[in-house]
């Protein structure tokens, strides 16, 4: 692409950069409590019997919610980390939160294991009233034990001077 910063040049470098996969776990009772927590009554969450006359073999997981994760996943910082150093090399020192968007393609049920990785999708540079904007956007995908791809959460960060 002609006029392309350094900057840009360096983070296409680094598309398609990749974590190890983590394992979370959904059960039950995390699934309450996040239904609890963001005031969500759907019984289809948190009745099992109302889930099973709705042929679900147990209650869903609500829409934004994975589970827990088995353990620490520090590659993350590992992917994320050269990024954002990059940008804040290259004097862009405010980075905000742009927004996240999720695709769902099956259900994901209390007792599923979810394994999922992170990846470095996107990167777009656009000119500001205040100068130059760079939009990092970092794509989730979840995989349940049975390896289909169940969402994906794309996470889209705005850094500028």
């Amino acid at each position: 692409m002609a006029g392309e910063s350094d900057l840009i040049k360096e983070l296409r470098g680094m598309l398609g950069a990749m974590t190890a996969p983590g394992i979370n776990e959904v059960e039950r009772g995390s699934i309450r409590r996040y239904c609890d927590a963001v005031g969500n009554p759907n019984p289809i969450f948190t009745d099992v019997e109302f889930a099973r006359s709705r042929g679900h073999s147990d209650v869903l997981c609500p829409p934004g919610f994975f589970g827990w994760p088995r353990g620490v996943q520090s590659e993350t910082v590992e992917v994320m980390g050269p990024v954002f150093a990059a940008v804040l090399n290259a004097g862009l020192l405010r980075i905000l939160d742009a927004g996240d968007e999720y695709e769902f393609f099956l259900p994901i049920h209390a007792g599923d294991t979810l394994s999922w990785y992170i990846r470095f999708h996107d990167v777009n540079e656009r000119e500001g009233k205040s100068g130059n904007m760079v939009f990092l956007t970092f794509e989730n995908t979840y995989l349940n034990m049975n390896g289909d791809v169940v969402a994906k959460s794309r996470k889209t960060f705005l850094a500028r001077q």
